[in-house]
């Protein structure tokens, strides 16, 4: 009962939280660089590590770290100090297209990228409590 996993999400629901977000405005390329730094850190360095770097995708990130912060501390009593980054993931969204007006009445196309970004935060002290309820109830 414990193992079972969120098939639409593919978290384990009883020590993960997430947080989505969903066409952000930037590419998935620049969103990944962030990304990569943080995945498999704790919750306390990522803020850190998030605060100092100069790229502009650090503020949506960034938010989305607080967000899966509180859906785990609001949902399941998750305390920040045992968090970890388990899983981060950047994929594609849609294109948004749209025209320029140039020289001679023509049209321009200008694309602009989007991307959806996944944050899942582990709690350690939670799977503890569980593996030791599950061990003081089979005894």
């Amino acid at each position: 009962m414990i193992n079972r996993k969120n098939n639409k999400k593919g978290i384990n629901q009883y020590t993960e939280a997430c947080a989505i977000g969903k066409y952000i405005s930037m590419s998935a390329h620049k969103a990944r660089r962030v990304i990569d730094q943080i995945r498999g850190r704790s919750y306390s360095e990522t803020l850190m590590i998030l605060e100092l770097m100069p790229f502009r995708a650090c503020y949506p990130i960034l938010k989305l770290v607080y967000s899966a912060a509180a859906n785990g501390n609001h949902n399941m009593r998750f305390k920040e100090a045992s968090l970890i980054i388990s899983k981060a993931q950047v994929t594609e969204g849609n294109t948004r297209k749209k025209l320029k007006p140039r020289a001679r009445g023509r049209g321009y196309p200008i694309k602009r990228p989007t991307c959806h970004i996944t944050i899942v935060l582990k709690d350690l002290e939670a799977k503890k409590e569980i593996f030791d309820y599950l061990n003081l109830t089979q005894m």
